[in-house]
C-alpha cells in the first residue's frame, strides 16, 4: 500500500474509532442525562403513552387518566375531587411538569422504575400495555372531607396524624385548586395555572406543609413540656411564682392575659385552661432560651419534615434574651409553626412523649398492587418522659372539659387541646389567626391528633378565635377518624 492510501486507511480508521465512542458515549455514559432532559419530545411522548398509575386512598383512586384532546400526548392525568386532595397529590401537566407525590413518585407512577423492569419486559412478550405502579397513601378519606368541608370558604389548614404510627391521616388546605385543569398541554391549561398562581390567595400554596404562622397559645403545651421535662414544676396542681401584674425581663412592659381569668400565680393546669400569658411567658424566661429551644426542637422545630412531601422548618429562635424568650414562650415574637409542625407536638403529648415520624406514603406497588415497597413506622424523638407527658395530657384534657376548648368536646372519648388565637400583623394590626390542636383518646390508646387554622378575613374581629372557628372543624375530623375505628 502507497503512502498516500495509508494514510487514508488511518484517517478512516480513526473517524470509525470517534464514532464508535462517540455512540457508547450517548448511550451508556449520557442515557440518564438524555432521557431526562424536558426537551427531549420522544420521553415526554413516551411519558404520556399509556396512562399512569394511581394515587389511592382507602383502597380506591383518587387520580386517573383519560385521552388527551390534542397533540401527540396520548393520556393526560385526571382528578377526583381534586381540589380536596391537591395538598397530598399535587397535579402532574402535560404542559407545567409536576410537584409533590406526582413528582416525588413519578418513576413508579409512570413505570420506569428499576423495581418495575420485570412488568415492564414481561408486557414486552405479553402484548399487554406498559402500566405505571401505584402510590398507597395513608390518609383517610372521611378525615380528609371533614377537614376540608370544615375550613369551607375560608383561608386555612388541616393536618390530622396517627401519635402511634405518625401517619398522616388528613392534609387540608383551603383555598385549594383543581389539578384537572392544569392537566393538559393546551393553552387553556395554561391559562388555569397563570390564573391560580396570580390569585392573591395562593390556592396552589399547600399551607399544612409550606406556610408557617405564628403558633400563639397553642406552643403553651410545648412550654409546659419544657417546665416539667427541666424540672421548673413538677406538680401541675401546685401554684406557680407567677404574680401579677408580671413585668418583662429588661422592659417597662407588662404581659398581660386575655379575660379575667385566675392567672395570679396559678397552677399548671389552671394556666393552661385559661391560657395565662404571664405564666408561661414568666416559665419561659426563667428556663431561659437554651432549654426552651431544646424542647422545641424535640419536637421538630428548626427542622424540615419529609413525608415525602417538603414541610418547611418551623422557626423557634436561638440566642434571645430573656423578653424575648418570654414573648416566644407563647408563641409569639419569631415564633412559626406549620399546622403539621403542631399536629407533631400533639400526637406526642397523646403518645406519651413519643414522636413518630410523620408520613403519608404507606406502600409503593405494581399495576398487579403487589407491594414494591412499605413505610415501617420509625420513632423521631422522645420530647417527654412519659410521666411528664400523661401530666399534660390531664392539663389538655382540662381545657376541653372546663376551659377554652369546650366546643372540641366528643361524647364518650375522652379528648384533650389548646385553644390559640395568635397574633398577626405589625402590632397585631391584622386579624388574628385561630388555632386548635388535640387529641382523642380510647381505651386502646390516641388514633388521631388534629392542628387546624383558620384565617377568616371575613370575620368579625372580636369572634375569631381558636375555640370558635378552629375546634369545631378538630372535633369533626377526630369523630371521622373514630368511626373508622369502632
Amino acid at each position: 500500500m502507497n503512502k498516500p492510501l495509508r494514510r487514508v486507511a488511518i484517517f478512516c480508521g480513526l473517524l470509525i474509532l470517534a464514532l464508535l465512542v462517540r455512540v457508547n458515549w450517548v448511550q451508556y455514559v449520557k442515557a440518564d442525562e438524555l432521557a431526562k432532559d424536558p426537551n427531549n419530545r420522544r420521553v415526554l411522548i413516551d411519558r404520556y403513552a399509556h396512562k399512569r398509575g394511581d394515587i389511592i386512598v382507602d383502597g380506591k383512586a383518587i387520580t386517573g387518566s383519560k385521552e388527551s384532546k390534542s397533540g401527540d400526548f396520548k393520556f393526560q392525568r385526571t382528578y377526583k375531587d381534586g381540589a380536596m386532595w391537591a395538598p397530598v397529590t399535587g397535579f402532574t401537566s402535560q404542559r407545567m411538569g409536576s410537584n409533590q407525590i406526582e413528582s416525588i413518585e413519578d418513576d413508579i407512577l409512570t413505570g420506569t422504575d428499576d423495581r418495575l423492569f420485570f412488568d415492564r419486559t414481561l408486557s414486552m412478550f405479553t402484548g399487554d400495555k406498559k402500566q405505571g405502579g401505584h402510590v398507597v397513601t395513608t390518609l383517610n378519606g372521611a378525615a380528609q372531607r371533614a377537614a376540608y368541608k370544615g375550613l369551607g370558604s375560608r383561608k386555612g389548614a388541616v393536618a390530622a396524624i396517627d401519635p402511634k404510627t405518625g401517619a398522616i391521616l388528613a392534609l387540608a388546605s383551603t383555598p385549594s385548586y383543581d389539578p384537572s385543569k392544569v392537566a393538559g398541554n393546551t393553552d387553556e391549561d395554561v391559562k388555569n395555572w397563570q390564573k391560580y398562581e396570580k390569585d392573591p390567595d395562593k390556592p396552589t400554596t399547600n399551607r399544612a406543609l409550606r406556610e408557617t404562622y405564628p403558633p400563639g397559645s397553642t406552643f403553651k403545651v410545648v412550654t409546659a413540656a419544657a417546665a416539667l421535662e427541666h424540672g421548673r414544676y413538677d406538680d401541675i396542681d401546685a401554684k406557680t411564682e407567677s404574680p401579677l401584674p408580671w413585668r418583662l425581663p429588661l422592659s417597662t412592659k407588662n404581659l398581660v392575659n386575655d379575660g379575667n381569668h385566675p392567672c395570679e400565680n396559678a397552677t399548671l393546669r389552671v394556666a393552661l385552661q385559661w391560657s395565662c400569658n404571664t405564666v408561661f411567658g414568666k416559665i419561659g424566661a426563667d428556663l431561659g432560651n437554651d432549654k426552651m429551644l431544646e424542647t422545641a426542637e424535640k419536637f421538630g422545630f428548626n427542622e424540615q419534615q419529609f413525608v415525602p412531601v417538603r414541610s418547611n422548618a418551623s422557626v423557634f429562635s436561638k440566642d434571645m434574651d430573656k423578653a424575648q424568650t418570654a414573648l416566644s414562650s407563647i408563641g409569639q415574637f419569631n415564633t412559626a409553626a406549620t399546622p403539621l409542625q403542631m399536629a407533631m407536638v400533639t400526637a406526642a403529648i397523646a403518645n406519651d412523649g413519643k414522636l413518630m415520624k410523620p408520613y403519608m406514603i404507606d406502600r409503593l406497588t405494581d399495576p398487579n398492587l403487589d407491594v414494591l415497597e412499605k413505610t415501617s413506622p420509625e420513632e423521631m424523638s422522645t420530647p417527654l418522659a412519659p410521666e411528664n407527658a400523661q401530666k399534660l395530657q390531664e392539663m389538655m384534657e382540662t381545657v376541653v372539659n372546663e376551659g377554652t376548648g369546650t366546643r372540641a368536646k366528643i361524647q364518650g372519648v375522652t379528648v384533650g387541646g389548646k385553644t390559640g388565637t395568635a397574633q398577626h400583623g405589625v402590632d397585631n394590626s391584622e386579624k388574628p389567626y385561630a388555632w386548635f390542636i388535640s387529641y382523642a383518646k380510647t381505651e386502646q390508646g390516641s388514633p388521631v391528633a388534629v392542628a387546624v387554622v383558620v384565617e377568616d378575613d371575613n370575620a368579625n374581629r372580636e369572634d375569631i378565635s381558636g375555640g370558635g372557628l378552629a375546634a369545631p372543624i378538630a372535633k369533626d375530623v377526630m369523630q371521622a377518624v373514630l368511626d373508622r375505628e369502632k
